[in-house]
């Protein structure tokens, strides 16, 4: 078989061309620091790292917005322990009405003490959050939630909760309603404290009246432990939903690193083995380089 010398030179310079791609290959990979830079560097290492990536990226946005939800149910547990408070002081002073010792004007004090109490869980229902939102509205958001324009306390919002997705199988809602706060169950605080105070306005002044003062007050204790038992009812959902938010948020740190230290080993380089490479390479290069020089100086006139 007989090989040409346009063959060998055309050879020779292909290995050449070969061997200097390579070492820029090296080089931008020592540059960048990654050894898969595109598809076409480890097509099978490029198609995981890109899987990886957006599963990194979904772990982040659901980290995200764990951080608004928990920023929502802190938000509902100030205002439920500020409303907590309020009722178990209602609670405090319906005991002290039932002194049998206390005249019509006494019980008329505590009657005034229990309208301010009153107006106080009216402004705190209709409270609002940071953007400006009515907490206990539902979706009703830009309007109070109760009116009392009428003498009643009526609930104007609805039972919608928004819900967020704070993990690909988990969606939690993250708030609460005036009606599954204020009026659950058949104990309107509202309704009760108003009717309470109507009592103790009425005077006493034969046995009926104080059987029928007797009789009112022990339904509005009842009624009022149910309200409160309501208001924890909702306070122990919440601080329930709190702690899975801290526990996915323990998983979701676990992850991120799993995804980082996956992509890391797919896509990072290992500078000694690639500076390792770049020397072996370059030798090489030297060697062909010279052993190109000699072949291109070979003629048929070297042989006569």
């Amino acid at each position: 078989m007989r090989i040409s010398t346009n063959t060998i030179y055309q050879s020779g310079t292909n290995r050449l061309m070969d061997l200097q791609s390579d070492l820029s290959k090296l080089n931008e990979q020592i540059s960048s620091g990654k050894k898969v830079r595109s598809p076409a560097d480890d097509p099978v290492a490029a198609a995981r790292i890109l899987e990886l990536t957006n599963a990194q990226n979904m772990n982040d946005t659901y980290m995200e917005t764990r951080k608004v939800a928990t920023t929502s149910l802190e938000t509902y547990e100030a205002s439920l322990t500020s409303i907590t408070d309020v009722i178990q002081d209602v609670q405090s002073s319906l005991v002290k009405a039932g002194n049998g010792s206390y005249s019509d004007e006494q019980r008329q004090i505590i009657a005034n003490e229990l309208q301010v109490r009153l107006n106080t869980l009216i402004g705190m229902a209709n409270i609002k959050d940071a953007q400006g939102d009515y907490m206990y509205a539902g979706y009703q958001s830009d309007t109070p939630p109760f009116d009392d324009s009428t003498g009643n306390v009526v609930f104007q919002g609805d039972s919608s909760k928004r819900a967020l997705q704070v993990d690909v199988r988990r969606q939690m809602q993250v708030t609460y309603t005036g009606d599954q706060v204020f009026q659950a169950n058949g104990n309107d605080v509202f309704a009760t404290l108003k009717n309470t105070i109507d009592l103790l306005n009425t005077p006493i002044t034969d046995a009926a009246t104080q059987q029928a003062f007797n009789d009112g007050l022990a339904d509005s204790i009842k009624k009022m432990q149910g309200s409160l038992d309501q208001v924890l009812i909702v306070r122990a959902d919440l601080g329930s939903k709190m702690n899975e938010l801290d526990t996915l948020d323990v998983t979701g740190s676990d992850m991120q690193l799993q995804y980082k230290s996956s992509i890391s080993n797919l896509q990072d380089l290992d500078y000694t083995e690639a500076l390792s490479e770049l020397a072996k390479k370059n030798t090489i290069l030297e060697a062909a380089q010279k052993s190109y020089v000699q072949t291109s100086q070979l003629s048929l006139f070297s042989f006569l």
